[in-house]
Formats: structure tokens, sequence, C-alpha cells
């Protein structure tokens, strides 16, 4: 990252970062101007929880039928099933934490994997803390070098301080940076992508951004496939200009895939198909 006093602004200097920002602030807005938000965005709110906790699990995966994950209660048989309830869970829970992230987001991503670790067979002793030297982490889809517990420690309090402080970096910007922050680090022991996608759910809620939370960038990370982010959290982790802005930029293709999403929605709703 950038050294100057607000990093996260430089990083949306960079070549093809403002035109993902805008060409994401006007998908956005293509939702929210949909006559069905205005009377039915609860419902959109709704849909897209769910829609986002499947494209999440799908890239830890879990990748089941829509139908399947709406019509299953029971997500305790196999771990498919226990990744897809703790997406579930974790997509449920964003919501309630909007208001403690800006203060302490280091305690909102420890309840974060406390609640996706829950019950999932984890020991209770590796659930909501970061990691410590010597313990392993099971993120077998990410093969990123693994940095050490003690790099760990200092890259989320430089993280925690960059959200505390604010700045003037598009909602894009810090959103991803979060994202690939996490994903690079895996500070846990598990979970650590189902973690990191609802954190970058969080930002771009409570950014303003898409404050009803229907344009759900996990349903476009799902869909540009585990192949495609890999790549480009490849490019988050060499911490070179040209990886940066491609992480950035395709973070912001997968909120514009989420938008599209929820504008399908929108039209099947007002066709009264669904």
């Amino acid at each position: 990252m950038s050294t100057t006093a607000d990093p996260l602004a430089a990083l949306g200097a960079l070549p093809g970062v403002p035109e993902a920002v805008d060409s994401v602030r006007k998908a956005v807005d293509r939702v929210y101007g949909h006559r069905v938000m205005r009377r039915r965005s609860n419902e959109i709110t709704a849909e897209a929880a769910l829609r986002g906790a499947r494209g999440s699990a799908a890239l830890s995966g879990a990748d089941w039928a829509l139908e399947e994950v709406r019509r299953r209660t029971d997500f305790s048989i196999d771990e498919e099933s226990r990744t897809v309830g703790a997406a579930l869970r974790l997509t449920a829970e964003a919501g309630q934490l909007l208001s403690i992230w800006r203060q302490s987001p280091l305690r909102v991503l420890a309840r974060l994997h406390l609640v996706a670790a829950g019950g999932a067979g984890v020991s209770d002793e590796l659930v909501g803390r970061p990691r410590l030297a010597g313990e392993p982490v099971d993120e077998p889809l990410v093969e990123l070098p693994l940095p050490g517990a003690d790099e760990v420690a200092g890259r989320l309090e430089g993280l925690s301080e960059l959200i505390i402080a604010g700045g003037s970096a598009p909602a894009l910007v810090t959103a991803a940076v979060v994202h690939g922050e996490l994903m690079a680090l895996r500070p846990f022991g598990s979970h650590n992508g189902l973690v990191a996608r609802t954190a970058e759910r969080i930002v771009l809620i409570g950014s303003g951004l898409d404050p009803k939370s229907v344009c759900p960038a996990e349903v476009g990370h799902g869909e540009l496939g585990r192949a495609a982010y890999v790549a480009a959290l490849d490019g988050y982790a060499s911490g070179t200009p040209e990886g940066m802005a491609a992480w950035i930029t395709h973070c912001g293709r997968a909120v514009e895939l989420g938008a599209r999403e929820s504008t399908a929605v929108c039209e099947a709703l007002q066709r009264g198909a669904a």
C-alpha cells in the first residue's frame, strides 16, 4: 500500500480504478432507481442476502443451487452444508454489526468468525480470535503464502487504524482492501473467505454505497469464478500498483454483477413471476 497520509485514497487514483468506481456507482443507482425498490425493498434485501450467501459459500467449496439453499433447513449434515449454513449466518449477522465496525473493526471480525465457526466442529479455543504462532489454517481453496502470526497481528492493527480514521477513499476501494487484506492474512484458523466477503459487505453497506444491501458482491465473486478470484487475489498480494488495481476492479465487477442480479429480481417481481 501507499505510505501517504491516506493510502486508501491513493489506491483510488490507480489506473482503471476511478472508472471502476464510476461504473459501480451507476450500477447501484440503477437498482435503487427501480420502481420495485420503492415498494418492496425489504423483499429485494432478503433475496440479495440469500443469493449473496450462496455465492460466498460456492467460493468456499460448497457450490449449491440457489433453490437447494432456499429449501434446506438442516445445515449440519456434512462439510458443505456447514459451509452454506455459516454463509447464511454471516449474512444475517452483518447488518447487526454496522454501528460497531467504524469504532472497533477487530471486534467485528472476531464476532464474524465466532458466528461462522460456531457449531462447525471448530475447537472453541480457536474461535473468535486471530491465530497464534504454529496454529494451522484450514483454507484449502486459497494458496497464497501464509503470513506468520506476528505479521498478521501488525497488519490487522494497521487495517483497523485505517478504518477507524476514515478518509476520502471510495467505498469500493475500502471494501476491496478489507476483503483482500483478510484473504492475504487469513487471520483465523478457518472460514477466512466467508469472513472476508462478509466484511466487504459491511463496508459497502456502512459506507452508504449500498445501504439496503441489495448489491451482493458475493454473487458477483461467485459468478466470476474461483480461478478469476484467485488470480485477482494474487495481484492484491503482490502489492504492485497493477496488481492492486486489478483486484479493486475485480471487486468492482463483482458488485456490478450483484447489482445486476437484484435488478433481475426486481424485474421478476414486477412481472409477478417471483
